[in-house]
């Protein structure tokens, strides 16, 4: 697979945007979005698959409702359009991240090799859909944000507490035996992937969260790494208003690549156009989230945020490892009545309780009408 400087985005919720009505232009002129990407530069898609995202009623959670054949629509798509796919198996039925990490309702009374099979023959039965259809992933992401394991409680991990920049204080025992089941667990997965599919053919990432915090990454990928799990890239979220300067992310893109000789990608990051939302919508971006990033909240500072990091990562070139590119996180995510991040039952799955609606719209690349963004030409520049 020859590798080039990866330009993607994730639109997993793009399906559910057009469902209620979501609309795309450029220079004022209605566009399909993947033709709008391409003419952009974008050369990936990364696409969330959940299990079951429906409740006890069949009722959708939303947030995309991202089961096998909705995440197959859109990458028939995205491959249609000669863009390579990134494959991301949350192993769960909605929104996995540190603070959640909900095992399938179906999965829900399995534990140790039980648990473990199942890992391994879904993920193996997954694949097989999708070559099936002529879609194999170049990239697959065993987990997300897995900072404080998955699969929980069986993978569960010691917590990284963001503030402290620290781990929760475990018992030795008790933390090699948390890390000794999350290994098995990415293993069952990466077994599946590694029996049909060579790393020339498919690109096995593990993701964390918060790409600032390198004492985050020197510790969890130096227990993974003793376990003997085999993988080929370090993926990560950065949001700069949550996870550290650009210098914290620099310093600690180059000391895990030196230290793991492994290939790393910013799997998630966005930034803000503006620091208004949509009427009537709640937003996570405010000029607080600004002043933090130091980037005015502005088409102007979204575009130079996203100079400044293609920047930094594709200058990450060393003997033993790369910058591969980056993944902006749903910037088609427009503020279309009756999407939403989660339906009620979603949120109850999840255990994250919160208001319902879009609260992404201003960190996306279109504005709330879905013209598209100057900010959008920087995948052009790289």
């Amino acid at each position: 697979m020859k590798q080039t400087f990866i330009k993607g985005v994730d639109i997993s919720i793009l399906d559910e945007v057009e469902r209620y009505g979501g609309e795309f232009f450029l220079d004022f002129q209605k566009k399909d979005l993947f033709d709008i990407l391409k003419v952009k530069g974008v050369n990936t898609v990364r696409l969330r698959l959940w299990v079951n995202p429906f409740d006890t009623q069949g009722n959708p959670y939303l947030g995309g409702t991202n089961d096998l054949p909705t995440t197959l629509k859109l990458a028939k798509r995205a491959k249609a359009n000669g863009m390579a796919l990134m494959l991301n198996l949350h192993y769960s039925d909605f929104w996995t991240d540190p603070k959640k990490q909900q095992k399938p309702k179906e999965w829900a009374d399995l534990s140790g090799q039980a648990l473990k099979n199942k890992v391994y023959d879904y993920t193996k039965e997954v694949l097989a859909v999708f070559d099936g259809e002529g879609l194999r992933p170049e990239y697959i992401q065993i987990g997300n944000e897995i900072t404080n394991g998955m699969l929980w409680p069986d993978g569960k991990t010691p917590k990284f507490q963001f503030e402290d920049k620290e781990f929760e204080a475990w018992e030795e025992q008790e933390r090699e035996q948390a890390y000794d089941q999350l290994a098995d667990l990415l293993k069952a997965g990466i077994a599946a992937v590694r029996e049909d599919y060579t790393s020339d053919q498919m690109k096995i990432i593990l993701h964390l969260d918060f790409g600032g915090a390198n004492i985050l990454y020197r510790t969890w990928f130096d227990e993974i790494c003793q376990r003997d799990v085999d993988f080929d890239i370090i993926g990560l979220s950065y949001y700069p208003y949550w996870h550290g300067s650009l210098a914290d992310l620099a310093f600690n893109l180059r000391d895990t690549g030196d230290r793991f000789g492994k290939d790393l990608l910013i799997v998630e990051t966005a930034y803000a156009f503006t620091d208004e939302a949509p009427k009537g919508e709640d937003s996570i971006f405010n000029r607080e989230l600004s002043d933090i990033a130091g980037y005015p909240p502005t088409v102007d500072g979204q575009q130079s945020f996203l100079m400044d990091l293609m920047a930094l990562v594709k200058g990450l070139q060393a003997g033993t490892y790369r910058g591969l590119g980056i993944v902006y996180w749903e910037p088609a995510w427009l503020p279309v009545q009756h999407t939403s991040w989660a339906s009620e039952e979603g949120m109850k799955y999840g255990d994250d309780l919160g208001n319902a609606g879009n609260h992404w719209a201003n960190q996306g690349l279109f504005d709330f009408e879905g013209n598209a963004l100057e900010s959008l030409n920087v995948f052009k520049l790289f």
